[in-house]
């Protein structure tokens, strides 16, 4: 088993984290939130004090942050903890961030001897909690295998897609496209419903058909659908609009740089910026819906 720091407590980190825990490893953990701290050590890891504090004895450092800044923060800034992690040491982040500053943390990291993936995931707060996310990696392939059992403990899927970066190139492709099919999927229940339609039948025929996705079967927009899914709770937890919002923009940096248009998923972007406006940033990013239909 391992010695772990890990760095990123949230909707995602906190579940990743506990399942560490569970499966063996030593964590030291930190939190800018107390109550997310909490959760943690009565998971079984040991509270930090700083995030330079989870470094002691780490073999394995993981980050799970919001947003490109957080983890240039963190590992780069002023009170930055890569000078402080000693060679030998890998480096994972699983946040989900420009693939531009997974590259430049990259190469400050390997200048230091030390390996590192960006590993960003998939699979929303219930793979985190289930323990089945899907990691979408970047890096070397030795480093990956050195990192494959630490990744088993939190997931059940492990694509290596390429060199360091990567992983979140890929990353925002499939977000891309789920935020694209949740808001189409809204827009096909608000239709049908508004018709006379039941949104569960509806649901159930689209979820053995050919408008089958992720939005049908696990995350369903309208609420009461799938008694599981974020908006059968008022669109509490999950994957927030503006974390969708975010990662949207980072689809359009991405496109701009490599010279492809992607009208849909700028469209996309326009959606959960309205929905973000209409004071539906915390919710999950199926709360789309609510530009389309009163739920």
């Amino acid at each position: 088993m391992s010695k772990i720091a890990f760095i990123g407590l949230g909707n995602m980190g906190g579940p990743m984290a506990a399942n560490l825990s569970k499966a063996g490893h030593q964590l030291r953990v930190f939190d800018l939130v107390p109550a997310a701290l909490d959760a943690a050590v009565a998971a079984g890891a040991h509270a930090a004090s700083s995030a330079h504090d989870t470094l002691a004895d780490a073999e394995i450092v993981i980050s799970m942050l919001p947003a490109s800044r957080h983890v240039e923060a963190l590992y780069l800034g002023e009170a930055g903890i890569l000078a402080q992690i000693p060679a030998g040491v890998l480096v994972i982040d699983c946040s989900t961030i420009a693939p531009a500053s997974a590259r430049k943390l990259a190469a400050e990291a390997q200048a230091r001897g030390l390996a590192i993936l960006d590993a960003p995931v998939s699979g929303g707060t219930a793979g985190a909690a289930a323990g089945s996310l899907t990691f979408i990696v970047g890096g070397a392939a030795q480093v990956l295998e050195r990192a494959r059992p630490v990744l088993q403990a939190m997931g059940k899927n492990i694509f290596h897609v390429g060199d360091n970066g990567a992983g979140q190139v890929a990353k925002l492709c499939n977000n891309m496209a789920l935020g694209v099919i949740m808001a189409a999927t809204g827009e096909a229940l608000a239709l049908g419903v508004a018709q006379g339609l039941d949104p569960a039948v509806l649901s159930q025929m689209m979820a053995v058909s050919t408008g089958r996705s992720w939005a049908t079967e696990v995350c369903n927009p309208w609420p009461g659908v799938l008694p599981n899914a974020p908006a059968s709770r008022g669109y509490s937890g999950g994957f927030g609009n503006d974390l969708m919002l975010k990662d949207l923009g980072l689809v359009a940096e991405s496109a701009v740089q490599a010279g492809v248009s992607i009208p849909l998923g700028e469209l996309a972007r326009n959606l959960y910026a309205m929905n973000s406006q209409a004071g539906n940033g915390a919710l999950d990013f199926s709360s789309v819906i609510k530009l389309v239909a009163k739920v």
